[in-house]
This record gives structure tokens, C-alpha cells and sequence, in this order.
């Protein structure tokens, strides 16, 4: 689409501009949480953190008698004193949260309309996570009419519709939820960027991989070209993941309501004050006080450099992100930052799921300059299979070839961990042949055990040949069952 365009890719994350009525953001990105109702860090000091955009409530906005007035009059932009683009939400998390608010949908699209919002978002309805199948139908159905509704109030504006991506933790709903958003931008024509719903319960209670799910199955159905808001994402441990699965915008109440329980963000997870003796950051506030100066200040003084810390941080995992896009290297960010907690790791490896590893494998850039092992999940990577089928595919010219795990020795082809055979010929090439992994014995049984399940389907594929494979002790215990034109002999 003309407002969104992808310049960089790697795995399912994308850099990309997307145009708004205030200006280019480039995505991804993360837009702080501005309440109108409480003074903290205001929407003017945000483009000192990194922001370009910040996103605030109209619900809020509308239900205030003394906010509305100048928010009708000078806009949203007005009323915050900001030239950054603004995306207002629309009433629907208090509506999960209260279970019932005092406007209906009509209205608070248009009031978003009149105050010049950069991004509206309809009144969906958040179904919770593990509702029972038929509310979970039922609520979406509303939330379609709804965001039909809206589509039809913003045909031909300048400004964006979010159209968001609902049905609980029902996968086959997610799916129905995200075909029919695309469906409603492209018979209006509208702008349109596709918000995933209702996941931070989940996100509280660590079920990342459950979050992963809903994810992968809304990507499934949406098109390249869609910019994709995970909501409520506001963890700088999360983003790496994230944008990895394909996600490109992110909002963040967490820098704030963190900071006033005295809890550090960093990307690894979060710190409680009183449990730091040194500051691992050197943003201003940081290298400016010792956690002993902050603990003896003023809570409200504290609680607004823990928050200014909360989102220089956040801005500068963006910008790692982005610069490992840039270099093909957010596979292995993603799998050094899984690592700050179990239940990332469970949801990274979803991707060992043969249709999530195939839609990653579709989406993924292919060509890149290394292939750096971090653990067992790079084993899984699209590069390994790409090349696992791609070899398989060669046409051998010759009756019989001999297979090595030396790399010194000379062979037809080797075997390598994770990657299976290797011939001769692309031992100097990508991925395999550009692949930084530890010496056999020092690696993953698991790394080993792909391996030759690569090796016995590329044997099984050449069943007219006859192979002789020499291995290292190591490899022994994994080569089992071998086709019956190969045999295993002693490394010579």
C-alpha cells in the first residue's frame, strides 16, 4: 500500500514508513501512553526519548467536559501541545475493564474525527483470553459491525482507521477476525493499520506463547503489506520477539506505571529500586544518579526519572531492533533476548510448528552474510530448511560419494550440525558454509539429531546412489536407520 512501505526485512519484522496526517514514522515503533487526565511526562517532551508518535484516549477526551471543549476546538494535537502524530483509543479497554461505557461506536469515531486523530480505533469488544467459543463469536460479530461502521465514516480521509483483530484465544477466530479486517480496508479503501486485541491479560500473566499464537495466526492471514499494532506491548523484552513475528507498532503505559511502583525496565526483564546497588544504562538519568540518590527522593521526583530511564530504554531497544534488520541479524537478537525468560523461549519456539516455520520461511529475507548459532533455536531458522531442500534437490553426477563431518578431509559433501549435508562445492558458501557453530561435541544433541534427519531424507531422495559416511565418535548415537545405500564407516 502506498501509505506503508517496506524498505528492510529480516525473519517476519519489517522497517517500513508509514505515512500519517502528521508526518512519516518509521516503524517499528513504539508510542508511549499519554492520559489527558494526568500530568507526567506530556506529549511535547516526547521526541527527546525517540518517539514519533504517542497515542492517548478519547474516551477520556470525550467523557471530560473541560478536555473536550479544547480538543474540538484546537484538535488533539492542540490539547496535548504536540507536533507529533497521535492514535486515540476509543473506549474499548475500559470497556474490558468496567464492562460498559457511555457512548456508542458512531460517536466516538466521529469525535476522533473532529479532533483530528492520526489514527482512530473503533469500540471493539476486547473478548478476555479462554472465553468460551460462542461469546467469543458473538463479540466479534460486534466488533465487525462496528468496524464496517467506522470504514464507512473515514472513506476517503487522509488519516488511518485501526480495524482490530479479535476472537480471544480461539486461533481459527483470530484468523476469521483478521480476513474479514483486511476484507472491510480493501472494499473501502481506507487506511487501515490491524491492531491484535485483548492480549494483555496475557501479557500479565507471562503467557507469551499464547500471545506468539495469536500473532502468527493473524500474520498468516494478513497481507505483506499491512501494518500491524501489537496492543498493550509495552515491555522492551518483548520487543525483539515481537517485531520478529511481524509486528510493527507497539504502545507503552508500562514506562509510567512502572516507574510509579519503583520498577526499572530493561531489556531483560524488570528491576525493583531497592534491589539495584549500580544502574546497567548509561541514558541521562542514569549516568546522572546512583539508585541510593533516587531511593532517597520524592516519590513523585523518583517516579519520573525511573519513567524518563523506563523510556530511553525502550526507544533504544527499537533502535537495536532496527539496526539487526538492517544487518540480518534479528534472528539472533530475538534468540539472545528469549533468553531473560523461560516462557519467551516457549514462545519463540513455537516456529518449530511446521506451518508457523513455513509462513516464517515465506516471510524471512533470504540471502544474508552469516549464520551465527546461539543455541537449539537456530536450528530451526528458515536458512536450515531452505538449504536442507535445496541440496536435496542437486543433481549428482557420478555412482558413488563420500560424506565427512572433517571439514579437512576431502569428501563430496559433509555433514554439518544443524544444517545435514553440505557439498563440497558450497562449503564456503551461505548460509552452511558461512555458519559460526561450536565443534560437534560442544553442541545440542538436538542440533546433531536434525542433522541427520536432514542426511537420511537427502540419502532416501537419492536412492539410486551409494554413499560412504565417515563421522567423529560424536555423531555415532544420532545415525540410526540409515537407508540402505548408505554405510557408516570409521573416520579415517
Amino acid at each position: 500500500m502506498e501509505y506503508f512501505e517496506i524498505t528492510h526485512r529480516d525473519a517476519m519484522g519489517r522497517i517500513a514508513k508509514l505515512e500519517t496526517p502528521h508526518g512519516v514514522i518509521e516503524t517499528p515503533t513504539l508510542m508511549p501512553v499519554i492520559n489527558p487526565n494526568i500530568e507526567f511526562i506530556s506529549a511535547s517532551e516526547m521526541k527527546k526519548f525517540g518517539a514519533d508518535m504517542v497515542i492517548t484516549n478519547s474516551y477520556i477526551i470525550y467523557r471530560t467536559p473541560s478536555l473536550r471543549d479544547v480538543a474540538l476546538e484546537k484538535g488533539v494535537h492542540g490539547l496535548l501541545d504536540t507536533d507529533l502524530a497521535v492514535m486515540t483509543d476509543s473506549g474499548s479497554y475500559q470497556l474490558m475493564v468496567y464492562g460498559g461505557v457511555e457512548v456508542n461506536n458512531r460517536e466516538i469515531v466521529e469525535f476522533q474525527k473532529a479532533i483530528g486523530s492520526d489514527i482512530a480505533v473503533p469500540l471493539d469488544i476486547p473478548t478476555p483470553p479462554d472465553s468460551v467459543l460462542s461469546l467469543a463469536e458473538e463479540d466479534l460479530s460486534t466488533t465487525v459491525e462496528r468496524e464496517s461502521e467506522a470504514a464507512e465514516l473515514f472513506k476517503g480521509e487522509k488519516a488511518l482507521l485501526a480495524i482490530p483483530i479479535q476472537g480471544s484465544t480461539h486461533p481459527e477466530l483470530r484468523r476469521k477476525s483478521a480476513s474479514i479486517a483486511v476484507r472491510i480496508a480493501e472494499e473501502t479503501g481506507i487506511r487501515a493499520v490491524f491492531p491484535i486485541g485483548a492480549v494483555v491479560p496475557l501479557l500479565d500473566t507471562y503467557r507469551f506463547a499464547d500471545v506468539a499464537r495469536i500473532v502468527l495466526e493473524a500474520k498468516s492471514v494478513l497481507p505483506a503489506w499491512a501494518p500491524v499494532h501489537l496492543f498493550g506491548a509495552g515491555h522492551p523484552m518483548l520487543f525483539a520477539l515481537a517485531v520478529a513475528l511481524g509486528c510493527d507498532l507497539f504502545d507503552s503505559a508500562a514506562y509510567a506505571l512502572y516507574a510509579k511502583d519503583d520498577r526499572y525496565l530493561t531489556p531483560y526483564g524488570t528491576k525493583k529500586l531497592n534491589e539495584l546497588h549500580y544502574f546497567p544504562c548509561s541514558c541521562p538519568v542514569c549516568s546522572k544518579y546512583t539508585p541510593e540518590e533516587l531511593r532517597g527522593m520524592k516519590k513523585s521526583e523518583r517516579a519520573r526519572l525511573i519513567a524518563e530511564h523506563n523510556l530511553y530504554v525502550c526507544f533504544e531497544e527499537i533502535r537495536t531492533i532496527k539496526q539487526a534488520i538492517k544487518e540480518n541479524t534479528l534472528f539472533e537478537l530475538v534468540e539472545k533476548r528469549i533468553r531473560s525468560h523461560p516462557y519467551l523461549i516457549a514462545a519463540w519456539r513455537l516456529l518449530k510448528e511446521e506451518r508457523y516455520a513455513k509462513l516464517m520461511e515465506m516471510l524471512d529475507a533470504g540471502m544474508k552474510q552469516t549464520f551465527f548459532y546461539t543455541g537449539i533455536e537456530s536450528v530451526y531458522r528458515p536458512a536450515v530448511v531452505r538449504h536442507a531442500e535445496r541440496v536435496k534437490q542437486v543433481e549428482l553426477e557420478g555412482r558413488e560419494f563420500i560424506i565427512s563431518t572433517n571439514l579437512l578431509e576431502q569428501a563430496d559433501f559433509y555433514l554439518r550440525p544443524a544444517f545435514g549435508i553440505v557439498p563440497a562445492e558450497l562449503i564456503e558458501s551461505y548460509p552452511a558454509g558461512h555458519a559460526e557453530l561450536p565443534p560437534a561435541e560442544y553442541i545440542e544433541g538436538e542440533a546433531l539429531e536434525v542433522a541427520v534427519r536432514h542426511l537420511v531424507d537427502f540419502l532416501s531422495h537419492h536412492s539410486d546412489k551409494k554413499f560412504r559416511i565417515m563421522v567423529e565418535d560424536v555423531w555415532r548415537p544420532y545415525i540410526k536407520d540409515l537407508p540402505q545405500n548408505a554405510t557408516l564407516e570409521p573416520m579415517e
